[in-house]
């Protein structure tokens, strides 16, 4: 029993050493990631089942010998590390009430993130009480393609209120794998709580697919919206987009390629402008390296099996692909979110993108960095989570409100700080 002791305090010392120090070494940054990814989103659950594992040991006889010692002292390091990762998440309401998101907008209208999906995570794959889901409509077809999206509406005594603003939520899985059925269901109930409709849209996936086919696919969806979104109570004048990873770069693409003629064949004249874009930890620039040892586009993930062209040959294909390359005056609002300790998508590309954004944007760009957050944080819902969810639902709101009474959001010159850094910033 000992060793036991020894080997969960050993566990408990890697998982705190990786959450806070992110393994970017090639072989180790898949599993890092993972192990980073459960301990610090599921922290509290982490340091009970600690606590638990090192409690059973020493009650079975897990101190009679110096291995258990050792492991005892190892398993109270790694759980010090487990409570400051904790701490770190706790600090989220301040990282967004200073980065500008106005989270005392309507206060009386802003019920809190249930406390039950924080205790038993699984429970956000059930709509919330209030919600209603209509799964699998079809919004495109062709030949043997059928893409297919889930709505997710306000239920109940809610339901008669007039056109209601549109979210759409763009999946991420690395422009490979993924589904609506499993991101952004927090931020999607949390919306349609709040009275907005929210649509969870698939598009076709490489290798079968390739760049920018995913694009099409998604600009399609943006037709639909035009002719269908009041048939599900939306309005087809507001629509915000959101999505992390792949779904925070096809998030910013659809945002900053609005009516861009290549990527819309044969409907050219359909209207693809959004009014807002909230992009999670999403990658921006294919072509520079940057923070990447060498550029994303020069992996092999893009060059066999998303953009399909060889990057030194052809790397004007990857500039195209790049939102850092759309970046435009008019552009519409961004609310930019990125973990800083983020181990597949490193927290320099969120901050040189915005930077850039900002030097030609005329309206606002919000940077939120979460302090020990990584790579898909809000796929669960931890605390970190709720309070993301609650500040992006009070951003867009105040972007719809600006929108009914006919004002745009902009910002004054010398308004925008210096990245990396906390943002103060007024939506006006």
């Amino acid at each position: 029993m000992p060793y036991v002791l020894l080997a969960v305090g050993v566990a408990a010392v890697l998982l705190t050493l990786n959450a806070h120090f992110p393994r970017r070494h090639p072989w180790l940054l898949v599993p890092g990631f993972f192990a980073g990814w459960l301990s610090i989103e599921l922290a509290p659950h982490l340091l009970v089942a600690e606590v638990a594992g090192m409690g059973s040991a020493v009650a079975f006889g897990g101190l009679e010998g110096w291995p258990g010692w050792a492991g005892l002292a190892l398993g109270a390091a790694g759980a010090a590390g487990t409570i400051a990762a904790m701490a770190a998440s706790r600090r989220t309401v301040v990282t967004l009430e200073e980065c500008g998101v106005p989270l005392d907008l309507d206060p009386e209208r802003a019920p809190r993130y249930p406390v039950s999906h924080l205790i038993v995570p699984p429970l956000c794959l059930i709509p919330r009480r209030g919600v209603k889901v209509q799964r699998n409509i079809v919004f495109h077809e062709q030949e043997r393609l059928r893409l297919k999206l889930d709505v997710y509406t306000p239920a109940g005594e809610n339901t008669a209120k007039g056109l209601r603003p549109g979210l759409m939520e763009i999946h991420g899985g690395a422009w490979v794998i993924g589904d609506k059925r499993e991101q952004g269901l927090a931020l999607l109930n949390h919306m349609a709580v709040q009275g907005w409709v929210g649509f969870n849209v698939n598009y076709r996936l490489s290798p079968k697919a390739t760049w920018p086919e995913h694009l099409v696919d998604l600009k399609c969806f943006l037709k639909w919206y035009r002719q269908h979104a009041a048939e599900y109570g939306a309005d087809p004048g507001f629509l915000c987009v959101t999505g992390g990873s792949a779904g925070g770069h096809l998030t910013a693409m659809v945002a900053l390629t609005a009516n861009v003629p290549e990527f819309q064949p044969g409907f050219e004249d359909v209207d693809t402008s959004v009014q807002g874009a909230v992009p999670f930890y999403g990658v921006y620039d294919l072509v520079q390296p940057g923070p990447w040892p060498v550029p994303m586009g020069a992996t092999a993930l893009m060059q066999r099996m998303v953009v399909k062209r060889p990057f030194h040959e052809e790397p004007e294909a990857y500039a195209k692909a790049s939102p850092v390359n759309y970046l435009r005056e008019d552009a519409p609002p961004f609310l930019v979110i990125h973990g800083s300790h983020d181990s597949l998508i490193p927290v320099a590309e969120a901050r040189r993108f915005v930077e850039r954004l900002r030097e030609t944007s005329a309206s606002p760009v919000v940077y939120a960095e979460m302090q020990g957050g990584q790579h898909g944080f809000d796929v669960f819902p931890s605390y970190r989570t709720a309070r993301v969810v609650e500040g992006v639902e009070r951003y867009l709101t105040g972007l719809h409100r600006q929108y009914r009474e006919g004002t745009h959001p902009s910002v004054h010159p010398g308004e925008h700080p210096a990245v990396p850094g906390e943002i103060t910033e007024s939506l006006e």
